[in-house]
């Protein structure tokens, strides 16, 4: 397991992840003053009445955005991530799904993919998920991605997957808090349908 961050050796597996030991390590980052809601204070500054966190993990920024009144609803593959959210905000909707697969059979404001959702995704499929979230996306709405350059997805691919999935890119920042990005190795992206 490496320390802090609830992640075992199997990055990919559908329990790769110990949820109550990842919200301790974000719970202890806001216990000592560390900002942990960067990414919903970003979904928030474009007003949407719904957002999909798509690969919510643990519902950090789910529950985030709910408490502004924002509805959200909250999915991910791995069971235990899961048990987490639904004990911390049993009143959010949230939802155990392979995002590559995922049809709720609605659109949203905003679909919001935080937390290097892109890189635990198994090579090659990379594709795939961005379809899968993008078809959740209403017309004039966004998706939201942030992830690691440095990983083996690049942001030219991420790009172009986006780009046949119907979206296009209106904006892209170095961090949370609209850095601006110069070819770093970390991207926050912002495609609009």
């Amino acid at each position: 397991m490496t320390e802090g961050t609830g992640r075992t050796t199997v990055p990919n597996g559908p329990n790769a992840w110990d949820g109550n030991d990842y919200q301790r390590h974000f719970d202890a980052l806001a216990a000592s003053g560390v900002d942990v809601h960067g990414e919903a204070d970003f979904v928030r500054s474009y007003s949407p009445a719904n957002v999909l966190d798509a690969g919510c993990g643990t519902g950090r920024v789910a529950i985030e955005l709910a408490r502004h009144g924002i509805e959200v609803y909250g999915t991910d593959l791995d069971s235990s991530m899961l048990a987490t959210a639904r004990q911390l905000a049993p009143e959010i909707r949230w939802t155990q799904a392979n995002l590559a697969e995922l049809n709720l059979g609605r659109t949203f404001d905003v679909v919001v993919m935080a937390g290097n959702v892109p890189l635990f995704t198994p090579v090659g499929t990379q594709e795939a998920l961005v379809a899968g979230v993008a078809r959740h996306v209403r017309p004039g709405g966004r998706l939201i991605a942030g992830f690691s350059l440095d990983r083996g997805y690049r942001i030219t691919d991420y790009d172009a997957h986006a780009a046949a999935a119907g979206l296009t890119l209106t904006d892209r920042f170095a961090t949370w808090e609209r850095a601006t990005f110069t070819d770093g190795d970390y991207a926050v992206s912002v495609h609009t349908r």
